[in-house]
C-alpha cells in the first residue's frame, strides 16, 4: 500500500499545497513552511527538522487543519518518512541496558509499562526488531515523546537523545 500526503504552507487548507507519496529528508525545496495537511493513505511519521532529525510525530489517514497546536510548538514539518504496511507477525528483541545488555525479552505485543511488566526501572535501552514496525514511547502509557522503529539493530539509543523508553506498540495494519 502506497501512502499519499497533501501538505499545505497555511492553516486549513489553505496557500500552495505539495502532494507527497514517499519519504521526504528536507521539504524546504518543495515549500518553506507548512501548516496543516491531509494524510490521504498510509501512516507517516513527520520530524521538525530536516534528515528525519528532531522531535517526531505519527500520523495516519485524516485532516490536520493546524497540526502545530496540536504540538504545542512554532515548528513545522521538515522532513516526513512512510511506514511501510506490513501485515506478518511481529517480534523485537528489547534489553534493559545498552549494546544487548541486561535482562532481555522477546516481545511479540505491545507493552504499557516496562516498569510494572518486567521490573525495568529504566526501561529498555536497546533492541533487535526482527518483524514488524513499532512505536516506542518515554513514558508508560503510550505517552510523551515517540520514535518509530522498522526492522533493525539498535544497539543504543544515542541518536534518540538517550531515551529510556517505557512502553511500545505496533503499528498495526488496521490504522491504515
Amino acid at each position: 500500500m502506497n501512502g499519499q500526503i497533501v501538505f499545505y504552507e497555511d492553516r486549513n487548507f489553505m496557500g500552495r499545497s505539495w502532494e507527497c507519496s514517499g519519504d521526504c529528508a528536507d521539504m524546504s525545496s518543495y515549500m518553506g513552511r507548512c501548516h496543516s495537511f491531509r494524510v490521504m493513505s498510509g501512516c507517516w511519521m513527520f520530524y521538525d527538522q530536516s534528515n528525519y532529525m528532531g522531535h517526531n510525530y505519527f500520523f495516519r489517514k485524516g485532516e490536520y487543519s493546524d497540526y502545530m497546536s496540536m504540538w504545542g510548538s512554532s515548528s513545522w514539518v521538515r522532513s516526513c518518512r512512510m511506514i511501510p504496511w506490513y501485515s506478518g507477525n511481529y517480534r523485537m528483541r528489547m534489553y534493559e541496558r545498552d549494546n544487548y545488555m541486561g535482562q532481555m525479552m522477546e516481545m511479540t505485543g505491545d507493552c504499557d509499562n516496562f516498569m510494572n511488566r518486567y521490573n525495568w526501572s529504566h526501561g529498555c535501552q536497546s533492541c533487535h526488531v526482527m518483524d514488524g514496525h513499532w512505536m516506542m514511547y518515554e513514558h508508560p502509557n503510550y505517552m510523551g515523546r515517540m520514535w518509530y522503529f522498522g526492522p533493525g539493530h539498535y544497539r543504543n539509543f544515542s541518536n534518540w537523545g538517550n531515551m529510556r523508553f517505557m512502553s511500545m506498540r505496533r503499528v498495526m495494519s488496521d490504522w491504515y
